[in-house]
């Protein structure tokens, strides 16, 4: 797979991924379903499993992500494209950068997402600073505030990532 993807294979990716949803909402899920495709060509699938996992992470695109993961035997996903039916949310751009897809195409935007019932746009305001009283957090630093970084940097094995 290139880097340039032509508008082909994003609308069929895309089908794909409304498709996925759909049949996830028959099967008492969310609406929501996504693919990875990785730079061989392989598809990836996750649909949302929130409900049904009791997951609050457990997105479609996550899932997606944590499928072409555990299928390449990587966690970096460089390459690989993530294609969803729709918008991802903060957490889900959030796993896609720590993946480092290379890049995202959605269906239905956030908007429509919000007249269905499932509105975010609460979190993006947090992440804008414009709501900090929505989730407070504080540093309190203590003595041993390093130590899990010292360790890491003195273990000869580790996985750098």
């Amino acid at each position: 797979m290139t880097q340039a993807h032509d508008n082909y294979d994003a609308t069929r990716y895309l089908e794909q991924a409304v498709e996925l949803a759909i049949r996830n909402v028959a099967a008492g899920g969310g609406p929501f379903g996504a693919l990875v495709v990785t730079p061989d060509g392989q598809v990836h699938e996750g649909t949302n499993r929130v409900t049904r996992d009791n997951d609050p992470t457990a997105h479609a695109e996550v899932v997606a992500i944590r499928t072409a993961a555990a299928a390449t035997a990587n966690f970096d996903l460089s390459g690989a494209v993530l294609y969803t039916s729709c918008e991802p949310c903060p957490l889900c751009l959030s796993a896609a950068l720590w993946a480092r897809i290379d890049r995202v195409y959605f269906a239905a935007d956030r908007h429509g997402a919000a007249a269905a019932g499932f509105d975010d746009a609460v979190f993006y305001e947090y992440f804008d600073g414009t709501r900090p009283e929505l989730l407070p957090v504080a540093h309190e630093a203590i003595p041993t505030s390093d130590a899990p970084f010292d360790a890491w940097r003195g273990h000869a094995q580790r996985t750098e990532y």
